[in-house]
């Protein structure tokens, strides 16, 4: 694993640990750190700031089984100044995080005998 990609999920790891201490959310922050830990095993890049990602993470899995309404208990501009990026970035990675998830709850069907 590069040092740049290391450094964004140490800083990505951080924010989410300072996340759920201000809006504990124990089932959710078990979700985020898991994903993290994903992202790290499988080496996925992580370009970018990291807030974007931190945001992103938590974001989608806030709303992964339903339409995107934000974070609960936390306005977009609340957001925006806790991760230190724009609503627009962490919906992009929301978007792409979300994108694979959803493809991974393809893959049972693409073989069925897993």
């Amino acid at each position: 694993m590069n040092a740049i990609n290391k450094n964004s999920q140490q800083t990505c790891h951080e924010l989410m640990t300072t996340f759920f201490k201000k809006f504990p959310n124990h089932a959710l922050q078990v979700q985020a750190f898991h994903l993290l830990g994903c992202f790290r095993d499988f080496k996925m890049p992580m370009s970018g700031h990291p807030g974007g990602w931190a945001g992103g993470i938590i974001y989608a899995l806030s709303n992964r089984y339903k339409r995107a309404c934000g974070i609960p208990g936390f306005l977009n501009k609340e957001c925006e100044e806790f991760f230190g990026v724009s609503m627009s970035t962490i919906y992009k990675r929301s978007w792409m995080i979300r994108r694979m998830l959803d493809f991974e709850s393809l893959l049972p069907v693409l073989n069925p005998e897993s």
